[in-house]
């Protein structure tokens, strides 16, 4: 099971390392944006699959998802109170993320671009990054 979530992990992260996917909609490219754009596919990649999956093997994926993102911020060189935080905030992010995509499909581009906006503040060219997740999700 572990090799499958370091696939479906690295899936994810390869995704959003898309670089034409940054220069596209930020003129930066930062650690922030990245882990934005990485809970963005985790939340549409759970809700794809949370009614054909079962609970607890998406439970232990979720667990394994951020446990890797917190040995990133370690490598950074974050230490264990930024840490704690961090982790706090991106979790808390990730799921007002999945709260404001749950009714995706039945969202008109506006709420779309304002559901995308909420969060990613310092993006351009939304409008394509919409079209980018419908095509993915």
């Amino acid at each position: 099971m572990i090799k499958e979530f370091v696939i479906l992990y690295n899936t994810l992260v390869n995704l959003s390392r898309n670089k034409s996917l940054f220069s596209i909609f930020t003129d930066k490219d930062t650690f922030s944006d990245r882990i934005l754009i990485l809970l963005f596919h985790f939340a549409f990649f759970l809700r794809q699959y949370k009614n054909n999956t079962d609970k607890e093997y998406l439970q232990k994926f979720f667990d394994y998802f951020f446990r890797q993102i917190e040995l990133s911020l370690r490598e950074i060189g974050y230490g264990d109170v930024s840490i704690n935080k961090k982790m706090k905030d991106y979790i808390n992010l990730f799921h007002a993320i999945v709260s404001d995509i749950h009714f995706w499909d039945s969202l008109d581009i506006d709420k779309k671009k304002e559901t995308l906006s909420k969060f990613l503040e310092n993006f351009n060219n939304i409008e394509e990054l919409i079209e980018y997740f419908d095509k993915f999700f």
